[in-house]
């Protein structure tokens, strides 16, 4: 099983606070030169805003960092083609998932435009969106755009 590195850890608490929240259990940190620059966690349902995924949230609390091209970012789920164009719009060349089991993302679409794409498989993050899967169907259905 692969370890689960201080950044992923980072995004994994940034998803259940954001579940603590009544939101969606998804989580983010950015990384650059080895130190935590910024996390964020999906906040569709507290904000009520859309826009906000975990990735967005996570870019927004970083701030204008000049260049991004040295920062890894890490998300506990694939980043949707939403939150895949930030990264590939702000040049993040490194981009490491907790998991895509429950949500297949767009690793290709970044691959396609640079983006080195590590999947961890991590059974706590696919465990953690299996139940949140099954606790809010609506929700998540809402999340991915399904009808």
């Amino acid at each position: 099983m692969p370890e689960i590195d201080a950044f992923m850890r980072a995004a994994i608490d940034e998803a259940l606070k954001g579940r603590a929240e009544g939101g969606i259990p998804i989580g983010s940190a950015l990384m650059r030169d080895g130190q935590l620059v910024a996390v964020g966690h999906n906040k569709r349902v507290q904000d009520d805003d859309p826009m906000t995924h975990a990735e967005t949230d996570c870019l927004r609390n970083a701030g204008r960092l000049g260049s991004y091209r040295g920062c890894t970012l890490y998300s506990t789920l694939m980043p949707c083609y939403f939150c895949a164009g930030a990264a590939v719009q702000f040049g993040i060349k490194r981009v490491i998932v907790g998991e895509s089991r429950t949500f297949p993302g767009a690793p290709d679409f970044m691959r396609q435009h640079g983006i080195e794409v590590i999947d961890l498989d991590l059974p706590e993050c696919v465990a953690m969106m299996e139940k949140f899967i099954r606790e809010e169907p609506q929700l998540w259905n809402e999340d991915i755009g399904v009808d």
